[in-house]
């Protein structure tokens, strides 16, 4: 028979996610003689809007902070007096493991190794509660009518599963070895208010509120059990007070439900009708057809679960409903297959100090508890403050300048970098000053006034191309910063296998095969090098066009300035379309290399022929060959397609180049009646 352990100091680790605030919450309000103690470094999905109801009682502090810091966690530990751990902090979202899954080990590993570690230290921990998931039982046969109980073989099938399967094996060693009392829970999927919507319920939820398609992976057969928050955390508080050390808990229900089945029934609720507003998607590449729990040993302490699916499915609608900028811009974990920014120091901003205590609380705006009409209008939601910062190097190129102009009117904050490329402790400096989400990099060198000039400078060239462009990579890789890096798709050349006219076009994991100029050199070089980088979305830029055609660097205006022109059709990019493009790509955590270009080709005399038609009908121009070209540059062009399907995938209302020009180019600064 299980004693009853009654903690006074617990530390609540990730507690300002989505259980674990619900488990606080929960615990401030049913035992005021408990001090409650929590470390969340905010990540991406934590809020301390979460922690609202206990942020007021004088049995609260809330300390900001991350796991893997050995040396804080001890403090903590000695200084708060702590005798009970639930460990919650974890990456969870499967998606995010499969791009990402270095992250998981370090989050799910290597932090509750630090922990553990921690208790071995200081020798005063009297529970230690791990909270793990079914997935590490891994898939469930589809006619198993017995579940899997706490002794069942460990056989994860993901990244973050085997994370969290590691991280058991640690735990289980350190009660064996050292003696700690280790407590480990295995729970089904929970759903309820305040949950981060890239899980498949809020985001369904937000989604069908906007009034757009459901997308659901594969053929949505896969089975999953659903169990409401509220009888989450009361579970927990039956752990905490009756569970014995060494032993195991499963968390679940024997109430299945099918993924399409769940969206059927959030259509049900928004009365949208399931044949159009739900859209089947690329399914991950592993997903678990069903995980099924036997929770008898849970409910032998006296847990049961209370909460119907209907009830628990109308509560958490009506809460997304009334707090609909809760999480603020979340479009990034609206899409099908969401890969949210999750590296070490990307965080959720808060508005206060470091440390909360309850005489210390920050104030919450609470103005956003409106109802919301659904579908959501989409021009009546309440300003949100960002939680973005970009910092952008380039301030006086022509990409970096629009950047600026770009967050300006999408009420970005941003700020330029001061620090030169190459010097690493003035890339220090901006960092820690601006304390960025992400980092733009548009600075370069392209040659002054254009690539010939690398060729007689190829020091410089070489120091900002290549040693400063991998010296930021670095630098935001140690800080877990993205870096939008703007490249160049001139580093290739019509081939055999490419030839001119042919419409095929080099894709992203093609080798680069031109060679022609110093700078193209230095580009490719950099490119391949910037692969070792997982935090670099490398962006290749092609002849780009602004609607700017007083702006020397216009390609339009360069060639209509020239006394002679060579004819021949290549990729470009039109910088008024894919510059919000990129600011997009930030927010959406995209990574690797991206042609970035307008589908399709153009050529030379196609362009001249609209500026003829859209704005000087007097205009005329003569062409040359590449052969009398050569005779008048002193490096070689490059002349190549680049095929933008990868990006086309990613932004399907893309233009094509032809189509881009008119719209946001010669439309826009049409002067003639054609």
């Amino acid at each position: 028979m299980a004693t009853t352990y009654k903690p006074k100091n617990i530390l609540i680790t990730g507690a300002a996610g989505f259980i674990a605030s619900h488990v606080c919450n929960r615990l401030i309000r049913n035992y005021p003689e408990y001090k409650i103690v929590v470390l969340d470094k905010l990540d991406y999905c934590s809020n301390l809007k979460n922690l609202i109801p206990s942020r007021s009682s004088t049995n609260f502090k809330f300390i900001k902070g991350d796991i893997a810091s050995a040396d804080l966690v001890n403090f903590i530990l000695l200084t708060e007096s702590i005798d009970t751990i639930m460990h919650f902090a974890a990456q969870t979202h499967v998606d995010n493991s499969f791009g990402n899954s270095f992250e998981f080990t370090k989050n799910n590993i290597y932090g509750t190794h630090v922990l553990l570690e921690a208790c071995k230290t200081t020798g005063q921990i009297k529970r230690f509660i791990h909270v793990s998931t079914d997935e590490v039982y891994g898939e469930t046969e589809e006619d198993a009518v017995v579940g899997n109980h706490e002794a069942s073989q460990l056989l994860p099938t993901n990244p973050y599963s085997a994370t969290k399967a590691g991280a058991e094996m640690l735990v289980m060693a350190y009660g064996r070895s050292y003696g700690l009392p280790v407590i480990t829970t295995r729970g089904n999927n929970v759903y309820g208010p305040n949950q981060f919507p890239e899980k498949l319920i809020p985001k369904f939820i937000l989604l069908a509120m906007k009034g757009k398609t459901l997308p659901i992976h594969g053929d949505g057969s896969n089975v999953r059990s659903y169990l409401y928050c509220e009888d989450v955390a009361e579970a927990f508080e039956v752990i905490l007070h009756k569970g014995e050390v060494g032993h195991v808990y499963n968390i679940g229900t024997k109430k299945e439900r099918r993924v399409i089945d769940v969206a059927n029934e959030i259509c049900k609720l928004f009365s949208l009708n399931p044949d159009t507003s739900i859209k089947f998607v690329d399914n991950r590449p592993f997903n678990d057809q069903r995980y099924f729990l036997d929770d008898q040993k849970l409910k032998n302490l006296g847990w049961s679960e209370r909460t119907t699916w209907e009830e628990g499915l109308r509560k958490t609608m009506d809460w997304y409903v009334n707090n609909p900028d809760w999480w603020g811009d979340v479009s990034g974990a609206l899409l099908p297959h969401p890969r949210m920014l999750m590296l070490p120091g990307i965080e959720r901003k808060s508005d206060g100090p470091d440390v909360i205590n309850s005489t210390n609380s920050v104030a919450v705006d609470n103005s956003t508890n409106t109802r919301m009409v659904v579908p959501a209008p989409r021009n009546n939601a309440p300003a949100q403050k960002s939680s973005l910062k970009f910092l952008i190097y380039g301030r006086t190129g022509w990409i970096g300048g629009l950047l600026g102009k770009i967050c300006d009117k999408q009420g970005i904050p941003y700020e330029y970098g001061r620090g030169r490329l190459q010097e690493r402790s003035q890339l220090l400096a901006d960092i820690q000053t601006v304390k960025p989400t992400h980092v733009f990099n548009a600075a370069g060198v392209t040659g002054r006034p254009n690539v010939d000039w690398c060729e007689t400078h190829k020091p410089e060239t070489i120091r900002t191309n290549v040693v400063g462009t991998l010296t930021l990579a670095d630098v935001c890789r140690e800080h877990g910063l993205l870096v939008i890096n703007y490249a160049t798709g001139c580093i290739f050349e019509f081939d055999d296998a490419h030839p001119l006219g042919s419409g095929i076009g080099f894709k992203e994991e093609d080798t680069p095969n031109f060679t022609g100029s110093f700078y193209s050199k230095t580009k490719a070089m950099v490119e391949e090098l910037l692969k070792e980088y997982d935090n670099v979305c490398t962006l290749r830029v092609r002849m780009p066009i602004s609607s700017d055609l007083s702006n020397p660097r216009n390609f339009i205006t360069k060639i209509s300035r020239y006394n002679k022109v060579v004819n021949i059709p290549n990729s470009m990019t039109i910088l008024d379309e894919l510059l919000p493009i990129s600011v997009e790509m930030a927010k959406r955590n995209c990574r690797g290399i991206w042609n970035f270009t307008n589908p399709g080709v153009v050529s030379h005399n196609e362009i001249l022929e609209m500026y003829k038609k859209y704005i000087d009908p007097s205009f005329n121009w003569v062409n040359f060959t590449l052969e009398e070209q050569a005779k008048v540059i002193v490096a070689p062009r490059s002349n190549n397609e680049l095929d933008a399907s990868k990006l086309k995938r990613e932004f399907p209302e893309m233009l094509s180049i032809k189509d881009s020009l008119i719209k946001y180019v010669f439309e826009p600064n049409k002067k003639t009646s054609a």
